[in-house]
């Protein structure tokens, strides 16, 4: 009855713990999403298997500024408060630079004339990122790696399909489970943008606290119309992501998200409506542990085929 992101966390904190890991740090959440309840029933789990960890929850600001700044000291090992600004700020710069670096290869990746050339790339990065020690080296080796994508040549005056990867946060970002959505639409041409990332999370949850970011908010507006309260996770951010999409110009969105997850459940049926009434394309993929990639990537393909000649139609009429 859980939901895969549930299933995933357990296997990482395993393999973690038994590769020397002694703390866990999760965020929190409230509201209809069980991802509310991960921790106290994965600390429970992890007990019961003979696991001795520190499982750190970072809730949001508004649970209150002491306990989350207490966590975060606890994290950074700061001794002060100019200790744990420091120790926070090159986090969130590691966090900005990584997601940017995505950005980059998925730009380079539907223009390239070799495609493969950026998954070798990208592969050599993640491979060396996990033999590296230190933020500095990490961020040697994301500079490293940007300059070598920019070498990658390009096809001249190609405009891609752009498509919108709208969902489940986990399922959004997490290559592993979505089947490398990105790099496959990439190699089909497509430029990818996903709506949610660790970056914007921390945007519009912590950096813009209490009011939140100025794009997270105006999603909220555009999904009022047909979601005008939370439903837990991000399915009032789907609503908004898909409408956002359209109106930026995009040629269709894809919503992911894991099987029985309730708050994207409700956005599913509503994107329907959405689609209809915008004239916009939407799909939605389900993984779970069982999904089949053969399948998955039909449907990839025959969604990128179904735009591509729509866009055909429209720039003929």
């Amino acid at each position: 009855m859980m939901c895969l992101p549930f299933k995933m966390f357990i296997g990482n904190y395993i393999e973690s713990i038994e590769r020397g890991a002694d703390t866990i740090v999760i965020t929190g959440s409230c509201g209809p999403c069980r991802f509310g309840l991960y921790s106290l029933v994965q600390e429970d789990i992890l007990k019961d298997l003979g696991y001795d960890v520190d499982l750190i929850v970072i809730d949001a600001l508004r649970e209150g500024y002491r306990e989350f700044g207490s966590n975060l000291r606890k994290i950074t090992k700061a001794r002060s408060l100019l200790g744990l600004f420091k120790s926070s700020r090159l986090a969130l710069e590691l966090i900005k630079r990584a997601d940017n670096l995505t950005d980059i290869s998925n730009y380079i990746r539907a223009h390239a004339i070799d495609k493969t050339q950026v998954n070798m790339i990208m592969d050599n990065f993640y491979k060396a990122s996990l033999e590296i020690h230190g933020a500095r080296q990490l961020m040697d080796l994301i500079d490293k790696t940007e300059k070598e994508l920019h070498k990658v040549e390009l096809i001249k005056n190609y405009d891609p399909i752009r498509i919108g990867i709208i969902g489940e946060i986990y399922t959004i970002i997490e290559p592993f489970v979505n089947l490398e959505i990105e790099k496959k639409l990439g190699q089909l041409g497509v430029l990818v943008d996903k709506s949610l990332t660790p970056t914007k999370w921390l945007e519009h949850h912590v950096m813009s606290y209490p009011l939140g970011s100025k794009s997270e908010r105006t999603k909220y507006k555009l999904a009022k119309p047909y979601l005008s309260t939370m439903v837990g996770g991000h399915g009032r951010e789907t609503i908004g992501s898909a409408i956002y999409y359209k109106n930026m110009g995009y040629d269709g969105a894809i919503q992911i998200l894991p099987l029985n997850c309730m708050p994207e459940i409700v956005a599913k049926s509503i994107l329907k409506n959405v689609s209809s009434d915008y004239d916009f394309p939407i799909m939605t993929l389900v993984v779970d542990e069982m999904t089949g990639e053969a399948g998955y990537i039909t449907r990839l393909e025959a969604f990128v085929d179904l735009v591509s000649k729509r866009r055909e139609k429209q720039t003929i009429g």
